[in-house]
């Protein structure tokens, strides 16, 4: 009996000598190192988004998935910057066709 025990004890040392190694040698799996608490990668510029900007997005990442609050607030910045785009498009094909047809 007191055989089994050490050697289930001596089992259980090397499993987890071998798990630490193996966490030193190869980490965490992850691309990217993680943030201190609290910090966000998201940032997108006040006016005139470009697609690099988008491109370069990265959200904050929890347990399933990213932070809801920061993806909702990407898509609200983007929203508002096709509306933008898109009204500014209008403006100026309602100028061009006041240039065409001056009646």
């Amino acid at each position: 009996m007191t055989s089994a025990l050490i050697y289930l004890l001596v089992m259980v040392l090397v499993a987890a000598v071998v798990f630490l190694l193996a966490s030193l040698v190869f980490g965490r799996g992850e691309e990217l190192e993680p943030l201190p608490p609290g910090a966000s990668p998201t940032r997108l510029p006040a006016e005139d988004v470009t697609a690099d900007d988008i491109r370069g997005l990265q959200f904050q990442q929890v347990f399933r998935g990213y932070k809801m609050t920061e993806v909702d607030w990407a898509l609200d910045r983007l929203a508002t910057e096709v509306d933008r785009l898109r009204a500014r498009v209008a403006e100026l094909e309602a100028a061009r066709e006041a240039e065409r047809d001056p009646a």
